[in-house]
C-alpha cells in the first residue's frame, strides 16, 4: 500500500478559505432545505449502519466530526445510548445542534464546540469511537484531519465513515470548481486512496460497503427540492450561492458519474491498533 499523495494539500491560506466557504454553505437555511436533515447520502438509514459497526456500548464516548446541525449526534444518544461531542468548523451550526439537544433532552449527554476537523480540540485518547459523514472529502487536508481522528482515539478505537467517493482523472469539467468541492465532489477520493490515508494514520480499515444508489437517490432528492425552490424561493437560493442555471448540468453530470463508477458513495470502519 502506498503512502498517502502529499502534493494533493493545499497551502494553509487556501485551506482555511475553502474550510470558511464550506462552513458557510454548510450553516445556509437554504442547504438545508436542498439536503434534509442528515446532510449526507442514505440518511439516518445509513448512519445507524455505520454505527452498527463501530463496536458501541452505553459507557462508550463519541467523536462526531463536522457534525453539522447535530443529526448524527443526537441520534446516536438517543438510539444507542452514548455520549456524545460534536464539533463543526461552523458557530452557527454549533449553536443550532446545541440548542437542538437541549430541546430534546440530551444536553447532558451531547455537547457542541466549534473546532477545525485539522486540530480537533480535544486530548489524546478520549474517545471510543469517531464518526465523519460525507465531510472527510470536503477537508483540505485528509492527512492531518485522519491524524486527529487517530490522535483522539484510544487503542482499539474505531472511526466510522461514510463518504463520496470518485476517481478524480474521470470527473467531467462540471464536477471540478470550487461549488463542486464544496458538494463534496471534486476532491473526494477512491475507497482505496481513504483507506491509504486512514492507514498512514495509524487506522487499519476493517470493513468496507459501498452505498451508490444512496448517492442516485439524493441527486435526484435535490433536483427535486431544487425545482420546487426555483419556483418559491429563487431569490433564497441566489443568495446563498446557488447558480440555478448551471444546476442541472451539475446534477446531471453527477447522476451519469455514479451510473459508471466515476462517482459513488462508501461505508469505512477502521481501527486503532490496540
Amino acid at each position: 500500500m502506498t503512502a498517502p499523495d502529499e502534493s494533493t494539500r493545499l497551502p494553509a491560506a487556501a485551506g482555511d478559505e475553502l474550510k470558511a466557504c464550506c462552513a458557510a454553505a454548510y450553516s445556509s437555511d437554504v442547504v438545508a432545505l436542498l439536503l434534509g436533515d442528515s446532510y449526507h447520502p442514505g440518511g439516518t438509514a445509513l448512519t445507524r449502519r455505520l454505527t452498527g459497526h463501530l463496536a458501541l456500548t452505553d459507557a462508550s464516548r463519541v467523536l462526531d466530526v463536522a457534525s453539522g446541525r447535530g443529526t448524527t449526534a443526537l441520534l446516536l444518544a438517543d438510539a444507542f445510548g452514548v455520549c456524545v461531542d460534536g464539533v463543526d468548523y461552523s458557530p452557527a451550526n454549533a449553536a443550532l445542534a446545541q440548542g437542538a439537544a437541549a430541546a430534546v433532552g440530551l444536553a447532558e449527554r451531547v455537547t457542541f464546540t466549534t473546532g477545525d476537523a485539522e486540530h480537533l480540540p480535544f486530548p489524546d485518547g478520549v474517545f471510543d469511537a469517531v464518526v465523519c459523514e460525507c465531510a472527510l472529502c470536503t477537508f483540505p487536508d485528509k492527512v492531518q484531519a485522519a491524524a486527529e481522528f487517530a490522535r483522539v482515539l484510544r487503542p482499539g478505537g474505531r472511526v466510522g465513515i461514510a463518504d463520496v467517493t470518485a476517481a478524480p482523472d474521470r470527473l467531467p469539467p462540471e464536477l471540478t470548481g470550487l461549488g463542486a468541492r464544496i458538494a463534496c465532489i471534486a476532491d473526494a477520493r477512491s475507497p482505496a486512496e481513504y483507506a491509504e490515508i486512514l492507514a498512514a494514520a495509524g487506522l487499519l480499515t476493517i470493513h468496507t460497503e459501498r452505498h451508490d444508489a444512496a448517492m442516485t437517490r439524493m441527486i435526484d432528492q435535490i433536483e427535486a427540492r431544487l425545482n420546487l425552490l426555483r419556483m418559491t424561493a429563487a431569490a433564497r437560493l441566489d443568495d446563498a450561492g446557488v447558480d440555478l442555471a448551471a444546476a442541472p448540468a451539475v446534477l446531471a453530470a453527477s447522476r451519469a458519474a455514479v451510473a459508471d463508477g466515476t462517482l459513488g458513495y462508501t461505508l469505512l470502519i477502521a481501527e486503532k491498533s490496540p
